[in-house]
């Protein structure tokens, strides 16, 4: 089985060379409008808004394999790439130190280590191994807690036309312990913005202090989340976008450092973001997930997919949908950018998702021999068929990348 994925998915890296867990039920809408823009709109919106009305330079995503990070399995987050730019290291000669402020989509993989969502995949209707992080950064005070916030606001209830009343946000209140105080200049900027003071919640280091991992760059966050409810009895809220503000570095003996310089790093999962604006309850719902759950249909039999959880997905079915769905796309991608299932590191993490495809393949669905493989195309269309704006920087600014979207490595 792993040779045949890795014989599909040949097909992935050539292309890539030209180029809170919901439990309410998935196929109840969140409104009774038309869907939106596809998911290639939306990321494309995400990209404009940065380049066209902030002057953000676009970058490729980087590879999930990490290049000189032994404290990372995969590139989990958006700003991996950037780590020498928050810690003072990046080499004066290269591009990257003449970065200040830029914007991707980033290939991102949480399996293993600190962030890691593999046994939950399946079990709801939102978590992912791998997943798309939409990302704005500024470097050395290009700007900061102000402006990020502004930015982010006005793409959300202006270029995405999300209700104001519908979105929340959430603040660092502090840690005595590290000796942190609480981030109040963010609550009043959030204040100052309109949203109201009872829409604006304060929490500890656990939910609003954003740590890469066990070591590394870290500091305070403010987070944007989304009513489901939409005021229908209790909220319902699920985090859209995650703004951190790069302040400190944890070292290994757990003490926080000053970083030479303060840093803006924002990340909003594209399925989490797709699945509120096409109205949809599930991220399995979208158009990012729908091809590959009507593939694995048309691929092993199984009964229709119907966004069960819990007690009420009988058989598993559902679950093993949505466990095909998500490990096909990360073993895909991850095999593209180098990394195969093997014996240990990343490779062993790979080969675990890898054995959980196959069990679920064939015990749940009765999925026929090589059938994983089959679902590579179904990748290939759904992660490289959007093409990037054709320039890399602001207006005015000379470059180019790549014609296909920035899943590409």
């Amino acid at each position: 089985m792993a040779a045949s994925v890795a014989a599909a998915v040949g097909g992935l890296r050539r292309a890539i060379r030209r180029s809170p867990p919901w439990r309410s039920p998935s196929r109840r809408p969140l409104s009774s409008a038309p869907p939106p823009a596809q998911a290639s709109a939306v990321r494309d919106a995400f990209l404009s808004f940065f380049r066209d009305r902030h002057g953000h330079r676009l970058v490729p995503s980087a590879s999930v394999r990490p290049r000189g990070d032994p404290s990372l399995l995969f590139v989990n987050a958006g700003m991996n790439q950037f780590k020498p730019i928050f810690l003072g290291t990046v080499d004066p000669r290269s591009e990257m130190a003449g970065f200040r402020r830029v914007a991707n989509s980033q290939k991102c993989v949480r399996a293993g280590g600190s962030h890691n969502d593999l046994e939950d995949v399946g079990r709801d209707l939102s978590h992912h191994t791998f997943f798309e992080m939409l990302g704005n950064w500024a470097f050395g005070g290009e700007y900061f807690k102000e402006e990020a916030c502004s930015m982010a606001w006005e793409l959300l209830t202006q270029a995405y036309g999300l209700p104001e009343d519908r979105l929340w946000v959430s603040y660092f209140g502090g840690d005595p312990k590290a000796g942190l105080d609480p981030d109040l200049e963010s609550r009043d900027i959030w204040l100052s913005l309109g949203v109201p003071a009872s829409r604006v919640l304060s929490f500890g280091p656990q939910e609003n202090f954003w740590e890469m991992g066990d070591t590394g760059p870290c500091g305070p966050c403010t987070e944007i989340h989304y009513d489901l409810a939409g005021g229908m009895g209790a909220p319902q809220l699920v985090e859209l976008w995650n703004l951190v503000f790069m302040q400190h570095n944890r070292e290994a003996d757990g003490s926080l450092q000053p970083l030479p310089q303060r840093h803006v790093d924002t990340g909003m999962g594209l399925e989490r973001l797709v699945a509120v604006l096409q109205g949809r309850r599930s991220t399995y719902d979208t158009d990012l997930f729908s091809p590959l759950l009507n593939a694995i249909h048309q691929g092993c039999g199984a009964p229709p997919y119907l966004g069960r959880v819990g007690a009420a997905d009988e058989g598993r079915t559902d679950m093993a949908y949505r466990v095909v769905a998500d490990h096909i796309r990360t073993l895909s991608v991850c095999i593209a950018d180098g990394i195969s299932p093997g014996m240990s590191g990343a490779p062993l993490v790979l080969r675990r998702i890898l054995r959980r495809a196959v069990r679920f393949s064939t015990e749940v669905l009765r999925a026929p021999p090589g059938f994983l493989g089959s679902l590579v195309p179904v990748v290939v269309e759904t992660l490289v068929r959007t093409q990037l704006p054709h320039s890399s920087g602001p207006p005015g600014h000379s470059g180019s990348l790549p014609s296909q979207h920035p899943v590409s490595s």
